[in-house]
């Protein structure tokens, strides 16, 4: 289960600095955003999120071209920039947060392996990449994900 203090932390952080903030999620499926609005008074700043499973999604709402995806796949930390990056421009956010990865149960042939998880934190001031291979089932690696961003973001606007 993702820490609701974490959630309660990073809400009321940019709350302080005026920041709004929006996600565009992959492999969390929208848990990052669920775990955000769980807390009264999110809505002060979170604007939305949006969740593009699919690789034509990404395309098509965050402006990821496609052959980045063919190039690098959708489990690379260039697709997870432009996740970021399109995100913040379509949400209208100050910040946005990005998450693409594998969470099993398989692991293709030349693809990333179970457990590898993507992640940018885009700014005005420019990305952050996070990058990490989480041990565990699929809503495990999805939690540590979010767990990961929400303490990079406590780290960054603390």
């Amino acid at each position: 289960m993702v820490s609701r203090e974490k959630c309660r932390r990073v809400i009321s952080m940019l709350r302080q600095k005026h920041l709004t903030l929006g996600s565009v999620e992959s492999i969390t499926g929208g848990l990052f955003a669920s775990s955000i609005v769980s807390i009264p008074g999110a809505s002060d700043v979170f604007r939305g999120s949006l969740v593009t499973y699919a690789a034509d999604l990404k395309e098509k709402f965050t402006h990821v071209p496609h052959t980045m995806i063919t190039r690098y796949g959708v489990v690379s930390q260039p697709v997870a920039n432009e996740m970021a990056m399109g995100g913040r421009k379509a949400l209208g956010v100050d910040v946005c947060v990005s998450f693409t990865g594998n969470a099993g149960p398989t692991h293709e042939p030349g693809l990333a392996p179970v457990g590898r998880v993507n992640m940018t934190i885009s700014t005005k001031c420019g990305l952050v990449e996070l990058s990490a291979d989480f041990n565990g089932l699929r809503n495990e690696i999805q939690e540590k994900a979010v767990e990961m961003m929400l303490d990079y973001l406590s780290a960054i606007f603390g």
